[in-house]
C-alpha cells in the first residue's frame, strides 16, 4: 500500500480515554508519512486543549458539552452550542480542505464529522466501547469504516463498515519483565518484599474508588499487612484526599493525583484496581495484569459494564458493582493478591485479549477506506 500525504481532521476528547488513541493513531499516520498534515478538533475547556498541543498537535476548540443529567439551565443551550459548532467545523473543514475526518469520541466528535459527512468528506468512526452511544451510531449511516474494540458489534452498526481494530494505547505499555519492575520498583520507591496494588480512578479521578480506599483505612487496613499500594486520587480529589490522610503514618500507601508513568506503576502492580473505561482495559490488556474492575454508573448506556463483562466472560477480571465497592472492592483486592495461582490465571487469560496494532490496523482503514 502506497502512504501517501493526507490532510486528516481527528475529532473528539474529553478524557484520557478518548486523547490517547486519538494521539496513538496521528503518530501512527505521520510515521507512515511524515508529510501528513493532522488538525485536532476537540471542546473547549476539556483536557484535549491542554494535552494536544503538548504532543505538538494543532487543535482548535468548538464550544460544545454534554448533556446534564440533572435539571439545569445549561441543557436549553445545548441545540444552539450544536448548530454554532456545526457551522464552525464546516468552516474549519472548508479551511483545512481534509481528505478525511476521523471520530474518537467527545463532545466535539458529533458535530464534526456531521458537518464533514454534510460536506462530501470521507469519515472514519473509532468506537472505543462494547455498547455504543447515541453519536456514533447516528453517525455510523454515513460513516466509511466504523473501528471497533469489540466483537459483536453489528447490533449497532451495518456489518459491511465495520472492522475489529481493537482501541489504539500508548506504545511504552508493555508486558513487564523482571528487569522493568525492578526498575519501576526502584522509581516510585517501593518494598519489593510486598505485594503491590495500584488503585486508579481515570485521569480525573473517582470518588467512589477512593471513598472504598477511605474506609478500608478507617478500618485498619484489615487484610493488607503485606501489601503496599499506589493510589492515584485525582485531581478533582487531592484536597479531599489530602485532609483525610492528614495526621494518618501509613508509609506503604502512596496516593497522588495523577500518575505520570503509567507504564512503570503497571509494571509494579501485582494487581490493579481501575474503572473500566475502554482505553484502560485496552492498556491492561496489554501490561498482562490481574484486574478488578468497578466501573462507572454515571456513563452512557453503563458502557463500562459491558466493558468489563467482555473480560470477566473469559476469566480474565472482576468486576464489582459501583454501589458494592465500599464493603468489596478492597476484601478482593487483598484476597486476590494473596493468591498467586489465580493471579497467574487472570494474566494469561487477559494477555490473550491483547491488540498492539490497533493504531496500524486504523491507519490502514484510512488508507483502504481513501482508496475506495
Amino acid at each position: 500500500m502506497q502512504y501517501r500525504k493526507l490532510r486528516v481532521i481527528i475529532s473528539g476528547g474529553g478524557t484520557g480515554g478518548h486523547i490517547f488513541p486519538a494521539l496513538s493513531i496521528a503518530g501512527c499516520l505521520k510515521s507512515l508519512n511524515p508529510e501528513t498534515e493532522i488538525l485536532f478538533v476537540g471542546a473547549k475547556g476539556r483536557m484535549e486543549m491542554e494535552k494536544v498541543p503538548a504532543a505538538g498537535y494543532k487543535i482548535v476548540g468548538l464550544e460544545i458539552s454534554g448533556l446534564r443529567r440533572s435539571l439545569s439551565l445549561e441543557n436549553l443551550k445545548l441545540p444552539f452550542r450544536l448548530l454554532s459548532s456545526i457551522r464552525k467545523a464546516k468552516r474549519l473543514i472548508r479551511e483545512f480542505r481534509p481528505d478525511i475526518a476521523i471520530g474518537v469520541g467527545g463532545y466535539a466528535s458529533a458535530p464534526l464529522l456531521r458537518a464533514a459527512q454534510s460536506l462530501g468528506v470521507p469519515t472514519l468512526i473509532q468506537e472505543q466501547n462494547g455498547f455504543a452511544g447515541l453519536a456514533n451510531k447516528m453517525l455510523a449511516r454515513k460513516a466509511g469504516r466504523i473501528c471497533v474494540a469489540y466483537e459483536g458489534m453489528e447490533r449497532f452498526f451495518p456489518a459491511d463498515r465495520i472492522v475489529l481494530t481493537g482501541n489504539p494505547i500508548r506504545s511504552e505499555i508493555v508486558p513487564a519483565d523482571g528487569k522493568m519492575r525492578e526498575e519501576a520498583l526502584n522509581f516510585y520507591g517501593l518494598d519489593s518484599s510486598r505485594r503491590q496494588l495500584l488503585i486508579v480512578g481515570g485521569s480525573l479521578g473517582s470518588r467512589t474508588l477512593n471513598q472504598a480506599m477511605q474506609k478500608w483505612i478507617s478500618e485498619g487496613c484489615p487484610g493488607g499487612e503485606n501489601v503496599e499500594i499506589m493510589w492515584q486520587c485525582g485531581k478533582y480529589y487531592k484536597q479531599e484526599t489530602d485532609s483525610f490522610m492528614q495526621g494518618r503514618e501509613l508509609p506503604h500507601i502512596h496516593y497522588s493525583d495523577f500518575i505520570a508513568r503509567m507504564d512503570l506503576a503497571y509494571a509494579a502492580a501485582d494487581v490493579v484496581v481501575s474503572r473500566s473505561g475502554a482505553s484502560s482495559i485496552s492498556e491492561l490488556c496489554a501490561a498482562h495484569k490481574a484486574c478488578i474492575f468497578v466501573p462507572s454508573p454515571n456513563v452512557t448506556e453503563d458502557h463500562q459494564t459491558h466493558n468489563a463483562m467482555a473480560l470477566v466472560r473469559k476469566d480474565a477480571a472482576i468486576l464489582i458493582a459501583d454501589g458494592e465497592a465500599g464493603e468489596k472492592m478492597m476484601k478482593e483486592a487483598c484476597a486476590l493478591l494473596a493468591d498467586g495461582e489465580r493471579r497467574k490465571t487472570m494474566e494469561k487469560n487477559i494477555a490473550l485479549l491483547e491488540r498492539r496494532d490497533a493504531a496500524r490496523a486504523i491507519a490502514d482503514e484510512v488508507y483502504s477506506l481513501l482508496e475506495k
